[in-house]
């Protein structure tokens, strides 16, 4: 089961209001860098990009 030790949770931060909506699963062997990802925001009620945060 070694495939399971290269993929970590992730958290992803609205860039207006800096809240952690949403979280996913990331395999940091194959991505390396961050991601970027234009999801709902429920604190400021619209569309806003959100950034990957550890």
């Amino acid at each position: 089961m070694a495939a399971k030790e290269n993929r970590r949770y992730i958290n992803f931060e609205c860039t207006v209001c800096k809240e952690k909506n949403y979280t996913s699963e990331k395999n940091f062997v194959n991505d390396t860098e961050k991601i970027e990802i234009s999801k709902f925001c429920p604190r400021c009620k619209k569309h806003t990009l959100h950034k990957e945060v550890k």
